[in-house]
């Protein structure tokens, strides 16, 4: 390792899979000796180098298929590369796959113990954490059941609880996050919030986006098993966002040249919710005027931008949305900051809480930032209609002529 501030060195790494074209037992024994006609090598990644520094959390993103999860496999040693090689120091824990590490027929209560063993603990250092590692996972009355009974969720609250209490140098995340409740999504951030505040090392796969910007102090984008950009989350996402305004070139190493976006930076201040009088509020009634407003700033000096909104249900739908751009609004150059008013008169939301997300974009519609549920309001429940939109609606019977 180069540098003894890095946790993880990848020196050229590459990692091969061989896809086979013939699917059954009897077309393996009909071309044996014929394979090379009947498989092909597909590159998972290639050529990496990354360097990974303590203290660091490092945000890996891109499409399906693009490579990630193989990376964060090869940098845990689960897989090994086909070429070049991965150094790692210190203890480390991994949230790779629902499950991985669990044995089916023993309960939660064995796993742990198993699971803590394969992650580096003695059977003492165990006992010391094992209240913890339960309290955390919210499991406790199944704690003594078979594992193949328990759900997803039970999977993955058990198995976080378990990572995260086994004093990592290293924490290895990819997606299962996604599985839990929102409840324990949050306290896992927390969790992840306290790693960091106590400089440990953490590289995190999601497609959950505002958790990269939110956490993370840098991304890599993969694309095709490449790395297309290496910097700051905010442009990585926007990177990501834009689709790849990249150039890939034909060459026999596999490599991707990437042509960055342009600079253009900004940022979103604060976002509120007001009532007509333009006083800051939480609730409200269907059918009150609602206004958004909007504070923006530009990092760099923006000749042309826009902002959006958009206002989601609990369950994360769209409800309604516009940007200033389909409003037909064109804002003056911006060199500092700025205040944004979106007017919903007479909003017709049924009861329920709403989350506000707001974008702005820069030249090309690229996105430049965004502010994820920034702010919330709540509307009352009222008896008539129920759902995201209020409806006046009547009823009245009408009789049949069976004449």
């Amino acid at each position: 390792m180069n540098s003894p501030v890095n946790v993880v060195q990848v020196n050229d790494l590459s990692k091969r899979f061989i896809v086979r074209k013939d699917n059954s037992i009897k077309e393996r024994i009909v071309n044996f000796g014929r394979g090379a006609r009947y498989r092909e090598d597909f590159w998972a990644l290639r050529n990496i180098d990354i360097e990974i520094s303590v203290g660091s959390t490092l945000g890996l993103i891109g499409p399906n298929g693009s490579g990630k999860s193989t990376l964060l496999k090869a940098i845990g040693g689960i897989i090994q590369p086909t070429s070049g090689s991965v150094q790692r120091r210190g203890r480390m824990a991994a949230l790779l796959e629902l499950g991985a590490g669990f044995h089916q027929d023993l309960t939660g209560r064995e796993n742990v113990y198993l699971n803590a063993s394969i992650l580096g603990l003695s059977r003492k250092q165990t006992d010391t954490h094992f209240d913890d590692i339960v309290e955390f996972s919210g499991i406790e009355s199944f704690i003594d059941t078979q594992v193949k009974f328990y759900s997803s969720g039970m999977y993955v609250r058990l198995a976080f609880a378990v990572a995260v209490h086994v004093d990592p140098d290293l924490l290895l995340v990819d997606e299962v996050l996604a599985v839990g409740d929102e409840a324990f999504q949050r306290k896992c951030l927390d969790k992840i919030r306290s790693f960091q505040n106590e400089g440990r090392t953490i590289v995190l796969v999601t497609h959950t986006l505002n958790q990269v910007t939110d956490f993370c102090s840098r991304a890599i984008v993969l694309a095709r098993g490449s790395v297309v950009f290496d910097g700051d989350p905010v442009d990585a996402v926007s990177v990501l966002r834009s689709g790849f305004d990249a150039t890939y070139e034909a060459e026999a190493s596999g490599q991707a040249t990437f042509k960055r976006p342009v600079g253009e930076r900004g940022k979103i201040a604060a976002v509120r919710v007001l009532d007509r009088a333009g006083r800051e509020k939480r609730d409200f009634n269907t059918g009150d005027d609602l206004i958004v407003q909007v504070d923006v700033e530009s990092v760099t000096p923006l000749p042309k931008w826009a902002v959006g909104l958009h206002i989601d249900n609990p369950l994360g739908q769209l409800v309604t949305g516009a940007t200033s751009k389909s409003l037909n609004a064109q804002f003056p150059r911006l060199d500092g900051s700025a205040r944004i008013r979106f007017d919903l008169p007479k909003a017709s939301f049924g009861g329920g809480e709403y989350g506000v997300t707001v974008a702005m974009f820069g030249s090309d519609d690229q996105e430049i930032a965004r502010s994820t549920d920034g702010a919330f309001f709540s509307i009352a429940q009222q008896s008539r209609s129920w759902g995201p939109l209020f409806t006046n609606v009547t009823v009245e019977l009408e009789t049949i002529d069976h004449g």
